[in-house]
């Protein structure tokens, strides 16, 4: 916690997750923007790293607790004045390893930010997944589509499930409580500061690139993906933030630029000039026996582009550089 920081501004922005890959870029957008910000992380899966170049702003305060046990949570969530839900467990290995965690807390925590968030009818918008469209063959993803969620006994859905949940949820709080909500639906969101740790491909195959050790492809590489940069993901946060015909409405955030997993890897050994290979990796040794995935997953972004005038544009080969370095 900042010791500047010691008297609540009058106006502040609460952003859970801050210290997260896409909340610390979200803080920083705000920062910049003149905002105070308030974060609470328990710091499960962000770094204090990743706040390493603003953390001691003095417009900053951050919290290092889990929403459930904050304290000062119904005080904060209820003067401020915009509320980012971006806490959550990241990443389908971690996902896999932790559905227990995954569905106990997402639930739970995102149900006590609501409540803390109707008292004063503080708006908040709530960055769900591309994973809630689960196994359905559809070439494009419209936010009115019906959802396809794999069996139970398959613990990669648990992630899907948990964030479909907390969909439900908030819309409920927006119809019974009239609590101000907006919808984020991510698809696959990178750039700097994202870690491989926890199973993201690209950062996985840039840091492979550049050992020139091999770029181990999960299944046959044939599955597509549409990668977005994270600025341009929080330039559409902020501006549905600002958008009140916004509330109450589920829209995607992602590119529309796609690639299979194995051309992906290809063009990080050409734009990093690596002499890396490239190796396929069957899925149940990645993961475990059984492991269910989803042949592609591009986004219809035409809701996005007609409520905010603003659709991800960064072409792919740009990505990969930013997020080299």
């Amino acid at each position: 916690m900042n010791a500047s920081f010691t008297n609540r501004p009058a106006s502040f922005v609460l952003v859970t997750g801050g210290a997260g890959f896409i909340g610390s870029h979200l803080v920083e957008r705000l920062l910049n923007d003149g905002k105070s910000v308030v974060i609470i992380d328990d710091f499960s899966t962000g770094s204090r790293e990743n706040l390493a170049e603003f953390q001691t702003n003095l417009r900053l305060k951050i919290i290092h607790s889990r929403i459930s046990e904050c304290a000062e949570l119904p005080e904060l969530a209820a003067a401020a004045e915009f509320i980012f839900h971006l806490a959550a467990t990241v990443g389908v290995e971690l996902v896999v390893k932790s559905a227990l965690h995954v569905l106990e807390s997402s639930f739970h925590e995102t149900q006590i930010l609501l409540r803390a968030a109707a008292k004063n009818s503080t708006p908040i918008l709530f960055t769900s997944t591309s994973e809630v469209y689960g196994k359905s063959a559809k070439p494009e993803f419209s936010e009115d589509d019906d959802l396809l969620i794999g069996p139970p006994g398959q613990s990669r859905w648990s992630y899907a499930c948990a964030k479909l949940s907390d969909e439900f949820l908030m819309l409920a709080y927006a119809r019974e409580k009239n609590l101000p909500v907006t919808i984020a639906r991510l698809f696959n969101t990178v750039g700097p500061r994202q870690t491989g740790r926890y199973g993201m491909v690209l950062p996985r195959f840039i840091a492979a690139a550049k050992k020139n050790e091999p770029l181990k492809v999960f299944g046959d590489g044939g599955q597509s993906r549409c990668f977005c940069l994270v600025n341009d993901v929080v330039e559409s946060l902020v501006r549905l933030q600002q958008c009140e015909s916004a509330r109450a409405e589920i829209f995607n955030i992602g590119s529309t630029e796609e690639v299979s997993i194995f051309e992906l890897a290809k063009q990080v050994v050409t734009t990093l000039g690596s002499e890396s290979k490239i190796e396929l990796i069957p899925y149940d040794q990645a993961y475990s026996p059984g492991f269910d995935d989803m042949r592609r997953r591009k986004p219809l972004v035409e809701k996005l582009e007609r409520f905010v005038k603003f659709k991800p544009t960064t072409t792919l080969r740009e990505i990969i550089q930013l997020t080299a370095g």
